[in-house]
C-alpha cells in the first residue's frame, strides 16, 4: 500500500512544484522585462511539461526506459480521448469556431517522426537532437507570426497579453518570485524520484511492466493539469484555448521531453510500444481531424465517444 501512497505523493508535490515553478518564472521574466509574447512562447509552455521532463529525466537515470516512453505516449493518448472527452461531457467545445490546422499538422508531423525514430530501437542523443531540432523549427515560426500579428494591428496590447497567462503579475514583490523558484526546483526532483521509484515498486510487486505503469498511472496523473484547464475553458466556452492546449503539449510531450531526456542517457523502446501504443497515440491524434479540418464541435456525444475509447485501451493494457 505504501509505494501507492508515496506515487500519489510524488504525483501532488509534482504538479504542485511544476505550478509554482511556472509562476515564478513568468513572474521574474516580466520583472525583468521580457515580452509577455515570449513569455507565452517559452516559459509557459516548457514549465507547463516540467513534471513530464523530471519523470522522463529520472527515469532514463534509473533506468526505467518504459516509464520515460509511456508517459510521453500515454500522456498524448489521454490528452486527445480523455482531456477532451471528459470536458465534452459537461458541456460541448465549439471547435468549428477554432483556427488550429497549422499548429494540428505540425502535431502530426511531431508524432510521425517519434514512430519514426522509434522504430531504430533506441533514442539516442542524435534522435535527441533531430527531436529539439524540429521543437525549434515550430517555435521560431509560432513566434514569427505571433509578431507578425500584432505588427499588423491584429494583436492585442501588453496588458492583454498579459490577461492569457493567468500566472502573471508584473507586480509581484521579488521575495515572493523567488519562494516560488525555490519550491519548484526543490519540489519537481523530488516529486518525480517519489514517483519514478515507488511506480517502479508497483510495476516489480503485481507484475505489471514499467511500460504499462508508464502509460496508465503516470501518465494519467501528468496530465491532470491540461485537464482542468480543459475543463475551465470548456465551462468558459473557450474551445480555442481547450484545443491548442491539448495539440501544444502534445508537440512539448513528443519533441522536447523525450529530446532533453536522451542528454541523460539512450532510451531503449520497448517492442510493446512498436506493436501496440504507438499506434494508439496516432490512431487518436486523427481522431482530431473532423474537430480541426471538417468545423465539427466535439459535442457531448463524441465526449461520450472518446472516453469510452481511452477506458477501452485500458481494459486491453491491462
Amino acid at each position: 500500500m505504501m509505494p501507492w501512497l508515496y506515487s500519489a505523493l510524488g504525483l501532488v508535490i509534482l504538479l504542485l512544484a511544476g505550478d509554482a515553478l511556472v509562476r515564478g518564472a513568468v513572474n521574474l521574466s516580466l520583472r525583468l522585462g521580457v515580452p509577455a509574447l515570449i513569455v507565452s512562447l517559452t516559459i509557459v509552455a516548457f514549465g507547463t511539461s516540467a513534471p513530464e521532463l523530471l519523470i522522463a529525466i529520472s527515469a532514463v537515470h534509473e533506468g526505467a526506459d518504459g516509464i520515460a516512453l509511456g508517459n510521453v505516449v500515454g500522456s498524448n493518448t489521454a490528452n486527445i480521448l480523455l482531456v477532451l472527452g471528459i470536458p465534452a461531457l459537461m458541456r460541448a467545445l465549439h471547435t468549428s469556431e477554432c483556427n488550429t490546422r497549422k499548429n494540428y499538422v505540425f502535431m502530426l508531423a511531431a508524432s510521425v517522426l517519434f514512430i519514426g525514430l522509434a522504430f531504430c530501437g533506441t533514442f539516442t542523443v542524435w534522435s535527441g537532437l533531430i527531436l529539439l531540432a524540429a521543437l525549434s523549427v515550430v517555435l521560431g515560426i509560432a513566434f514569427r507570426e505571433a509578431r507578425n500579428h500584432r505588427r499588423n494591428g491584429k494583436g492585442c496590447a501588453a496588458d492583454a497579453d498579459l490577461e492569457e497567462i493567468e500566472e502573471a503579475d508584473p507586480d509581484m514583490p521579488y521575495w515572493r518570485v523567488c519562494t516560488y523558484l525555490l519550491l519548484g526546483l526543490i519540489g519537481l526532483p523530488l516529486g518525480a524520484d517519489l514517483l519514478v521509484d515507488n511506480a517502479t515498486i508497483i510495476a516489480r510487486t503485481y507484475g505489471i511492466s514499467e511500460t504499462v505503469i508508464g502509460l496508465t498511472l503516470v501518465a494519467v496523473g501528468t496530465s491532470l493539469p491540461e485537464l482542468a484547464t480543459t475543463v475551465m475553458a470548456a465551462m468558459r466556452r473557450q474551445a480555442d484555448v481547450a484545443l491548442g492546449n491539448v495539440i501544444g503539449s502534445n508537440m512539448f510531450n513528443l519533441l522536447a521531453i523525450i529530446g532533453i531526456a536522451t542528454f541523460i542517457g539512450p532510451i531503449s523502446v520497448d517492442p510493446e510500444f512498436l506493436q501496440f501504443d504507438l499506434w494508439v497515440m496516432l490512431g487518436a491524434s486523427l481522431l482530431l481531424v473532423p474537430f480541426v479540418f471538417f468545423k465539427q464541435d466535439i459535442t457531448r456525444i463524441w465526449g461520450v465517444f472518446l472516453t469510452a475509447l481511452y477506458l477501452a485501451y485500458m481494459i486491453v493494457l491491462f
